[in-house]
């Protein structure tokens, strides 16, 4: 028998549907594994999914990708979906600053220049920092480009002091690092490990001159990560069971899996757990890894996402960023969501602590003006929906000396792995960490189950 007839014979349970465990039962059913995929939810998708709202497809929060995304890029290619979310041709961020005494617009935007150069033009231009701070960005830029990423010592630092010792003020900060860095990192610098945030903006930034050029579904994110995704598992041959709610994991006698879910037993000789780290934590047998209540010290983070349907146009572009206002992102969702009249803005809102509770009668007596003082288009307009959508452990919590509590996708237990992107990927709680964690998962368990095979990131390499 060949290592691939004999991998075929061998059977992988991926415990969560999120784009972790979808990556890692499609990684593993292409190696001619035997795959079934459990998922709790009536959906695939994880925490970027879609849901009907009268007439509307709503997704449950904005998420955007850069082209420096290679895996996410990866997935939507393996399910099809790279067409129904494109990337800017270049990087262009307009930020409206309405702190001042008369609304400005700026622009965040790039050259074909090599980098760093790439970006100076932008910076030049960019009328919400001084020429003194434009000049300490580029600095600080340079600074930065010369972090070893691999220096553990990052990770016991956060942002914001380092930006402080490399003369950065509070405006900057605001204007620029934090513009970036919470809607990446979903914290503010202050909370922000240093070794995730240089990681987000070496790579982003500072890589390759088209590196942070944006990309976002312009189909709801149920037609990617749900219904495209569930097509390709398919047809790799994957068993997807949704409303399935896994009870225990533990070992066989003969040192496989057991995996129970309501009334089955599942025998595996691989389970990937690609759940979040409390249900982790709470499936994981004894003596799978040194420290298992780690897992629970990893703190989370919440994002709030409110969502506004106007009775006119009242935003000509399909996003920007604000300044001088609680207003973070704001993307237009009309044509994504079926809106065939009128229009659908979404407001992005990280770090959300102080808000995540707040009611939405007070949300939309808040932010509603907001809009208004931003969008002047806004003012008058029918209001014919205001609704929110509230993710209170959207993410991992960025903060420092997270990296130690992040475990890698081995565990002690032979044949048992772990998939997120709470877990040690070295990026933050993004699409593409998630993705990430599921090569890095199904790649562990190909290489126990006897099957050498390279991720699509080593190949492209």
């Amino acid at each position: 028998m060949t290592a691939a007839e004999g991998s075929r014979a061998r059977h992988a349970v991926v415990v969560g549907g999120g784009l972790a465990g979808i990556t890692a039962a499609l990684q593993l059913a292409d190696a001619g594994v035997r795959v079934t995929l459990l998922e709790g939810r009536p959906r695939l998708g994880g925490l970027a999914f879609s849901f009907r709202r009268g007439d509307l497809t709503v997704d449950n929060g904005q998420h955007v990708y850069l082209r420096c995304c290679t895996a996410y890029r990866w997935f939507l290619d393996r399910v099809d979906g790279a067409a129904l979310a494109p990337l800017q041709d270049r990087l262009d961020v307009p930020v409206l600053d309405v702190g001042g005494d008369r609304p400005r617009l700026g622009r965040i935007r790039r050259t074909a220049l090599p980098v760093p150069l790439h970006l100076a033009p932008g910076l030049a231009a960019y009328p919400h920092l001084s020429l003194a701070e434009r000049a300490s960005v580029a600095r600080a830029a340079f600074a930065l480009q010369r972090l070893d990423l691999a220096d553990p010592a990052l990770d016991g630092t956060d942002f914001a002091t380092w930006l402080h010792r490399h003369g950065q003020s509070a405006r900057t900060i605001e204007a620029l690092w934090d513009l970036v860095g919470v809607a990446t990192l979903n914290a503010t610098a202050p909370n922000a490990s240093l070794a995730l945030a240089a990681m987000v903006f070496k790579t982003g930034l500072l890589s390759e001159p088209g590196a942070a050029d944006i990309g976002w579904a312009h189909v709801p994110l149920g037609d990617l990560h749900d219904t495209l995704a569930r097509k390709a598992l398919d047809s790799a041959g994957v068993r997807t069971e949704v409303r399935t709610r896994v009870g225990g994991v533990s070992r066989a006698d003969d040192g496989g899996w057991h995996v129970d879910v309501d009334g089955e037993r599942l025998e595996a000789d691989a389970v990937v757990l690609a759940v979040p780290q409390r249900e982790t934590h709470a499936l994981l047998p004894e003596g799978a890894l040194d420290a298992p209540d780690r897992l629970l010290e990893i703190a989370t983070a919440p994002i709030l996402n409110l969502h506004v349907v106007y009775g006119r146009r009242v935003l000509r572009r399909p996003f920007f960023a604000a300044l001088g206002s609680p207003v973070q992102w704001v993307f237009d969702r009309s044509h994504a969501s079926g809106l065939t009249d009128g229009q659908y803005l979404a407001v992005s809102q990280s770090a959300a602590q102080d808000e995540i509770d707040t009611p939405v009668s007070e949300l939309r007596e808040r932010y509603l003006p907001e809009l208004e003082r931003l969008l002047p288009a806004a003012r008058g307009a029918e209001v014919r929906d205001f609704f929110v959508t509230r993710e209170r452990t959207a993410t991992f919590a960025p903060t420092p000396g997270v990296d130690r509590l992040r475990p890698g996708a081995r565990t002690r237990a032979p044949g048992l792995f772990l998939a997120g992107a709470w877990t040690a990927t070295g990026w933050p709680a993004t699409m593409e960490g998630a993705v990430r964690s599921g090569f890095d998962a199904a790649g562990a368990a190909l290489s126990a189950l006897g099957h050498r095979r390279q991720s699509p990131l080593q190949e492209a390499e």
